[in-house]
């Protein structure tokens, strides 16, 4: 595991269960496109009563990103945590996440940085991300295995190549385990999504978790499948609450499990608790 200070630590609801009622969380949704198509996955669909990954009622503008900050944090002065997160994948545009990156850490040098990304473009960028002080990354993995990973994702687009079926998946997971190898030797602790899909990787996780805990990471996150309408696998049943504590049994015998977690929106706001809360609102 990486080497973080205390007090990062113990100001960060998602890593940390124990301050999750006390340190709050900005999600800042600036990301809008994604190189992946995950099946579980619509973008456009947005209830601004849900709450899931990849839902926001809004996008904000990099010029826009200090006075919204700086409304933000009044409203909400226990907020440690600002994490770009979506709606999209943040390092699709990479370029744009370390502007806005910039942005936050000359705004306020005290705010925790925290990035979810499905990994795809992350071997590249750890070394920037370590550069601007990103201390916190969580990396979607839902399989490393290509035949499952086909029946989760319809297409890969790498280096303006569009990839498919078990060439995906594969494609995927090698720069995954890549990015992984590379952030282990940088000081930044990494936490894992992984959504159970019955019938599809949920026989995978404890094999998966072995696998991933060979590279250090610091915490594993197994997330429900949440069925959304238009998408593939929207009739898919979601796995119950004794599967999942059974799963999380399992893969807590490799890698410390998350059990706390939100489901946050791209634009979340405030305590996890909260996780309805949205920029909007």
């Amino acid at each position: 595991m990486t080497t973080i200070p205390p007090d990062l630590y113990h100001r960060h609801p998602c890593f940390n269960a124990s301050v999750r009622h006390r340190f709050g969380r900005l999600h800042l949704p600036v990301a809008p496109g994604c190189n992946i198509q995950c099946r579980y996955c619509n973008r456009r669909y947005d209830c601004p009563n849900e709450s899931r990954p990849g839902v926001s009622s809004l996008l904000i503008k990099p010029q826009k990103i200090e006075p919204y900050l700086s409304s933000v944090l009044k409203r909400h002065p226990d907020i440690s945590v600002v994490g770009l997160a979506g709606p999209g994948d943040p390092l699709h545009n990479p370029d744009l996440t370390f502007k806005v990156l910039e942005k936050i850490r000359t705004f306020r040098s005290d705010l925790i940085l925290c990035l979810s990304t499905n990994g795809l473009n992350l071997p590249d960028c750890v070394d920037r991300l370590e550069e601007l002080g990103v201390s916190f990354l969580t990396l979607t993995i839902n399989s490393l295995t290509p035949a499952t990973g086909a029946k989760i994702y319809e297409f890969v687009c790498y280096q303006n190549q569009v990839f498919h079926g078990p060439e995906a998946a594969f494609l995927l997971a090698e720069q995954q385990q890549v990015a992984l190898a590379r952030l282990k030797t940088k000081k930044i602790r990494v936490k894992i999504n992984t959504v159970v899909i019955p019938g599809i990787n949920d026989r995978e996780i404890p094999a998966l978790a072995e696998r991933l805990a060979a590279f250090q990471v610091d915490l594993m996150n197994l997330i429900p499948l949440l069925p959304v309408p238009g998408t593939p696998l929207a009739q898919v049943l979601p796995p119950n609450p004794a599967q999942m504590a059974y799963l999380r049994h399992q893969a807590g015998k490799f890698i410390p499990q998350m059990t706390h977690c939100a489901r946050c929106r791209a634009d979340a706001v405030g305590l996890l608790p909260q996780a309805r809360q949205s920029l909007a609102q």
